[in-house]
């Protein structure tokens, strides 16, 4: 388990966390939502021990990253927003190799092959990753954090950039995961992908709380139309809300009878 024990964090004068506590177990998805700029990838590293709060605690697997932050770091893996940031091979084989290779791992083959299927990108084995989908880049990148063999897995936004065919991609992968037994905070201002979640919190003004301000604090501007209108007799018929969701919601409009 990932125990956040009153963790603050400041960059100079500017607080970004304060107080904050959580817990993430293994076998479950919290969603962590809050408005940007709020601390949620200052919090994603502090899992991860790539950063050491300042005041508080952060324990992985009854280890804190005060003492240990490279215990940390093999036990949770972090897949960031942008998968260009994270891919750094040309063919897929080798990006995924990367982690393995430098932990000196003698199974860097089986652990590639597991993580791609894992993934479900195995038929991209060989693959030149300039010539993939943005999708199938944050599939890439994502099999490349399994292929660590992590414990827990924090996703910083993983389909903000990405088109409904990557989105459903992603949400795949991440319920295999979950099957798998892995730990996931899904960090997402998507309230379609926050929803499998088993839980979920808000991130504002440094503070964490349970997520029962969510539907304000963090529906994109067409989200929040959506539910506007359903909240005054219009009858949405259609996909539960991301961008491509709510335009065809929207545009099926009919008063509710």
């Amino acid at each position: 388990m990932i125990e956040v024990k009153h963790v603050f964090f400041s960059y100079g004068a500017a607080a970004v966390l304060s107080d904050v506590s959580l817990e993430l177990r293994p076998g479950e998805i919290v969603a962590l939502q809050g408005p940007s700029g709020s601390g949620k990838s200052t919090l994603a590293t502090v899992l991860d021990g790539l950063i050491i709060p300042q005041h508080g605690d952060c324990i992985v697997d009854g280890v804190s990253t005060r003492s240990d932050p490279f215990f940390a770091r093999r036990r949770v893996g972090l897949v960031f927003q942008d998968p260009d940031d994270q891919i750094v091979s040309r063919l897929v084989d080798d990006d995924v190799a990367f982690g393995p290779l430098n932990l000196e791992a003698a199974d860097v083959d089986a652990r590639v092959s597991c993580a791609l299927e894992e993934a479900g990108i195995g038929h991209l084995a060989g693959r030149d990753t300039r010539t993939l989908s943005g999708g199938q880049k944050q599939l890439v990148a994502i099999a490349g954090v399994l292929a660590m063999r992590p414990a827990y897995v924090v996703f910083d936004e993983p389909t903000a950039l990405l088109d409904q065919d990557g989105t459903d991609a992603v949400v795949k992968a991440l319920g295999v995961l979950r099957k798998a037994g892995k730990g996931i905070l899904l960090i997402t201002h998507d309230p379609a992908v926050a929803s499998m979640a088993d839980r979920a919190l808000v991130l504002q003004e440094g503070k964490i709380s349970p997520a029962r301000a969510a539907d304000d604090v963090e529906l994109p501007e067409l989200a929040r139309l959506w539910k506007r209108l359903k909240e005054q007799g219009v009858y949405c018929e259609g996909p539960e809300p991301g961008i491509e969701g709510t335009l065809e919601a929207l545009c099926r409009l009919r008063p509710k009878a």
